[in-house]
């Protein structure tokens, strides 16, 4: 019998809701539970968070809006494009394959099959032009 997938236990929804608590609750403690990705959670959370200029500013480029149009966002959305823009960004040595699937599986939990499509062609298209950059 296969076991059940829980999302508690992926790491990348872990990320997103600590990601999404602290974003729009700026005075809430970030608590990163106990779990086998407990450095990686932490890392990227407070990665994102410190690199949140940056990131906004790659937003920007892609989603041709300006950022404080984003309320048309959803902000779940939002959070995932930025969690996975940091990895992109500053892991490296991370497929953006595989950083794409995972946020992609992670989104399942959040946001629509529509916008998951969307999500992927928009992960796809900034990974692509971010490794360029970085080559």
């Amino acid at each position: 019998m296969k076991p059940t997938y829980s999302p508690k236990n992926n790491p990348r929804v872990i990320i997103i809701q600590l990601l999404y608590g602290k974003y729009y609750n700026p005075d809430q403690k970030i608590l990163i539970p106990k779990h086998r990705f407990k450095k990686f959670i932490k890392d990227i959370v407070y990665g994102t968070i410190e690199r949140d200029e940056i990131i906004n500013a790659e937003i920007k480029k892609y989603l041709n809006e300006d950022l404080n149009n984003t309320q048309k966002l959803d902000k779940v959305f939002l959070i995932i494009i930025k969690s996975a823009i940091f990895e992109l960004l500053y892991k490296p040595s991370r497929s953006s394959k595989i950083i794409i699937k995972e946020y992609l599986n992670a989104s399942n939990f959040f946001v629509e099959d529509s916008k998951t499509k969307y999500l992927n062609a928009l992960l796809d298209k900034i990974s692509k032009n971010l490794r360029l950059q970085n080559e």
